[in-house]
């Protein structure tokens, strides 16, 4: 088995989801956010199951600091937007073959690595 987490190092729950495959011995291809931005057409495949407003973390320190409280953008503007600024992310985004998941995730990541 082998996971991809989008995330950021700076980010509790992306450290939270490294550590927990690590200790699983899972293989984990780790994309960090603020080295490499995520294609707006990987986070179409998370907003296609989740959507957009799922990814959106309205909470963050970034989100209130560009002022976006009263942004009113088209789904296909956050979509860009997030790919531009890693900070507006909920992280972290984990990817197991078709399998997705959106920031901390603990139950769904223990069925995916359990044996069998």
């Amino acid at each position: 088995m082998e996971v991809q987490i989008f995330g950021t190092r700076k980010n509790p729950e992306t450290r939270k989801a490294l550590r927990f495959f690590a200790e699983r011995r899972v293989k984990v291809h780790f994309v960090d956010l603020d080295e490499r931005a995520a294609s707006p057409g990987e986070l179409r495949r998370f907003a296609q199951q989740f959507g957009v407003a799922a990814l959106l973390d309205r909470g963050s320190r970034r989100f209130a600091e560009l002022g976006l409280g009263a942004a009113r953008l088209s789904d296909e503007r956050w979509l860009d937007r997030l790919a531009e600024e890693p900070g507006l992310l909920v992280q972290p985004l984990v990817r197991q073959q078709h399998r997705l998941t959106v920031g901390p995730a603990e139950p769904e990541w223990r069925v995916w690595a359990a044996p069998g």
